[in-house]
């Protein structure tokens, strides 16, 4: 399996609109971020993590043809607002599943209200809701995918797990059950919005901690704000194990 982070951005990507700091400032590449959304492909399957506002570049650049299934983390605007521009693989393939939670789909239903009204003109996005629960499994073609429960403060958002990967976006709190479960995964993908504390995202500090009781064999960081600093002193700066991801980085898992 690949994976391709197309975005490692918060909601607000980097540069920040009207920001002068030496992050948003950076020419090196590694510091300009999309907001926060992963491809997985294995031959003939491709799964999208989020479908955020920029998702339209972010296809283009990733060359993107064909999505299988989207895959939803919570409702926020960051990790959903690309909805609309899923018509053009629409009129590619037809109607595409969007795996979320039931709150999701309500959520999105309201906002894209037009999609989903009964009187329907042509060129609209074309989806088919697939409720998923934490703590349940599904099967997308061929593929399961594990999908379990963290915290985004006080809302319950889901992660998800598939062979040797655990992929953990916008998480402040995982429960030590969850923690169990995706312990020595191969791959650890986890969010970290800055070196200070957040009231509901991870910082540096309690990602790595999370990172050591999770204990994989490499674990990439992503959802990272300009207040983290410069990718370059930062990855300086951290255990050898711990990456952080950027914009367009490719890995190969194994364990599928």
């Amino acid at each position: 399996m690949r994976l391709t982070f197309l975005g490692t951005g918060t909601s607000q990507g980097i540069p920040v609109i009207g920001c002068t700091c030496s992050v948003c400032r950076s020419s090196d590449s590694r510091d300009r971020r999309l907001r926060t959304s992963a491809l997985l492909e294995w031959p003939e399957i491709n799964l999208l993590i989020d479908i955020g506002p920029d998702f339209r570049q972010q296809a283009l650049e990733a060359g993107i043809k064909k999505l299988n299934a989207v895959l939803l983390t919570h409702e926020h605007a960051d990790h959903t607002a690309g909805l609309d521009d899923i018509r053009p693989l629409n009129f590619l393939a037809g109607k595409i599943p969007f795996y979320a939670e039931s709150r999701v789909r309500q959520d999105l239903m309201k906002r894209f209200h037009y999609a989903f009204e009964p009187h329907l003109y042509p060129g609209l996005p074309e989806i088919q809701f697939v409720d998923i629960q934490a703590g349940r499994s599904v099967m997308i073609l061929d593929k399961k995918i594990d999908v379990f429960r963290i915290w985004h403060g006080k809302l319950g958002i889901v992660g998800f797990k598939s062979g040797g990967l655990v992929y953990i976006t916008d998480a402040s709190f995982i429960e030590d059950e969850v923690l169990d479960e995706i312990r020595n995964c191969k791959v650890l993908v986890l969010n970290a919005l800055r070196k200070q504390m957040h009231h509901s995202h991870l910082h540096l500090e309690k990602a790595l901690d999370y990172a050591s009781q999770i204990h994989p064999e490499v674990c990439f960081i992503t959802h990272i704000s300009h207040q983290m600093g410069l990718h370059g002193e930062l990855s300086a700066e951290l255990p050898d194990q711990v990456k952080l991801a950027f914009d367009g980085l490719q890995i190969e898992v194994d364990g599928e």
